[in-house]
């Protein structure tokens, strides 16, 4: 899960109440052979992150800490929507909340286990070279951004325009729709609403490759620093609890060389040899 920019589906009832029977379901059964189970939050329909089939590279990532701790993986779903934290980890019904940026407010975050950052994505035949906020052409290109949050806020590329007076070609995507904001800014870059999207590496890496026209995807560099170029990304757990958050630790950094070859195959950076005192947002 990542609470930047990747935004969820809509949660239907039919949905909520899937979710419910099957975490309750869940958590009616014993751990398989006797080992303490490590309950997991997460979103059952959120690629490249999670899944119900656990093929999201977080759930992969989950059972590689599981196995560092002896530990049975066990997954409570629940849709990354508003009060995901109040609704899972708050509600005690799981335990850890795979990725959320390293700082995060209401929760005790781990050491960082990745990076990840914003990127400009756009069709070569239309826009090239793109990778900076301070491009003269980003005045002159329809440019989608997410928007996050329930008052709407301007996500941090958002926030960078904005700060350099680019504002009227600027489109926000609102994270409630139909389908996912990455989804609807990739049919307007194919339709041509959109010349370039800002978007959360990697759900744009994974839509990208989804794609039937060619994409680039370039790092959003912020020469002046007003938006991150990168966010370190952790594990969530409750904020009293410091023991799983420790067992987390040692965990990742038992797993850390398994935990990078997953990384890799979804092109996103390691944040190998981060601690604790790097965790703060940058």
């Amino acid at each position: 899960m990542s609470s930047h920019s990747p935004e969820r589906r809509p949660l239907h009832a039919a949905g909520l109440v899937l979710a419910l029977v099957s975490a309750a379901a869940l958590a009616a059964l014993p751990a398989s052979s006797g080992r303490a189970p490590l309950r997991i939050c997460a979103d059952p329909d959120n690629p490249p992150f999670s899944r119900s089939d656990q093929s999201g590279f977080e759930n992969r990532i989950a059972a590689l800490v599981g196995r560092a701790l002896d530990a049975d993986v066990r997954y409570y779903w629940w849709p990354q929507r508003r009060g995901f934290i109040r609704n899972t980890l708050d509600a005690g019904v799981c335990d850890v909340v795979v990725g959320v940026p390293a700082g995060s407010d209401g929760v005790l975050t781990t050491v960082p286990y990745y990076r990840a950052g914003y990127v400009f994505v756009y069709r070569p035949e239309r826009v090239h070279g793109l990778a900076s906020f301070d491009d003269p052409r980003l005045p002159r290109l329809h440019v989608g951004v997410p928007l996050v949050g329930n008052d709407l806020a301007a996500s941090p590329p958002g926030e960078a325009l904005a700060r350099r007076g680019i504002t009227d070609n600027v489109i926000g995507y609102p994270p409630l729709g139909t389908t996912t904001v990455a989804e609807r800014m990739m049919a307007a870059l194919d339709d041509g609403t959109l010349d370039v999207a800002l978007l959360w590496a990697p759900q744009a890496a994974w839509l990208a490759g989804r794609q039937r026209f060619a994409l680039t995807l370039a790092p959003a560099v912020d020469p002046r620093g007003t938006a991150p170029a990168a966010f370190p990304m952790a594990m969530g757990v409750r904020r009293d609890d410091v023991a799983l958050r420790d067992a987390l630790d040692a965990a990742i950094d038992r797993a850390r060389p398994a935990i990078d070859d997953v990384l890799r195959e979804y092109g996103l950076a390691a944040a190998s040899g981060a601690t604790r005192a790097s965790a703060a947002r940058p």
